[in-house]
């Protein structure tokens, strides 16, 4: 059976159901994520050791060795849930706004990032923030992946405008020559449609809205009430727009 498989898939006789074994492997391994975000919270650092998930979870170290072969490899686990869950929220918020309205889908995806920052701040520390102290993603693993499909909404947007002729001019317009020999490579897929100018603008874009999220997520907009912390997004929202060449969204 698939560790991947679906409800619906199964349910079409398209793959096996889990034996009862591997559906108590699988929970325990949610029980072990779901403590090391809990230590995460409680510690107030992503920084946590195996030997500490194992004591709250009432197991001897050596246990969950036979569930993650170190701690490295329970944080690639986590970051890939993160990044999956992430983008499954963001594509979630996109389609709930009908396909012609392409600024409803911006201003819905940008809100789902901040709602899901704010839901999930120790995951969200976990993906964008402080790198964890002697832990490397693998290159080209399951992280980049997932994080690449998360990612990828934005560019999803940026070309549905496109095609919709509704993209104009990004703000600025300068681009380097070092920058464009970038963009040229990580654009092959989009060549078409995303220019170097377009593609700096979707970072410049995103970096405003993560650097307002990143603030917020870390309490550093604690000294504003929420409503005005609203307002002030939806200007960031706005500005964003502006930034990749998109009609400011009401």
């Amino acid at each position: 059976m698939s560790a991947h498989s679906t409800a619906a898939e199964r349910a079409a006789g398209l793959a096996e159901p889990p034996n009862r074994r591997q559906r108590a492997r699988a929970a325990t391994l949610d029980e072990i994520k779901q403590t090391a975000l809990d230590l995460m919270r409680e510690q107030g650092t992503v920084d946590v050791r195996f030997t500490d998930i194992a004591r709250a979870m009432g197991l001897t170290p050596p246990a969950l060795y036979r569930y993650f072969a170190d701690r490295d490899e329970l944080l690639t686990a986590m970051v890939t849930d993160s990044f999956v869950d992430l983008g499954t929220t963001l594509a979630e918020a996109r389609e709930s706004m009908a396909p012609e309205d392409l600024g409803g889908r911006f201003v819905a995806t940008c809100a789902a990032y901040r709602t899901w920052a704010a839901a999930s701040p120790q995951r969200f520390s976990l993906i964008f923030g402080v790198p964890v102290p002697g832990y490397s993603a693998p290159v080209d693993g399951p992280t980049t992946d997932a994080a690449q499909r998360a990612m990828a909404n934005l560019a999803g947007l940026v070309l549905a405008n496109q095609q919709g002729g509704r993209l104009g001019a990004p703000l600025v317009g300068d681009v380097s020559a070092a920058f464009t020999a970038f963009a040229t490579h990580k654009l092959e897929e989009y060549a078409d449609a995303i220019g170097p100018a377009t593609y700096q603008a979707m970072l410049l874009a995103w970096s405003a809205l993560h650097g307002f999220v990143s603030l917020e997520a870390n309490g550093q907009f604690g000294w504003m009430e929420p409503v005005l912390r609203d307002e002030l997004f939806r200007a960031q929202v706005r500005v964003a727009a502006v930034v990749l060449g998109l009609e400011p969204p009401v």
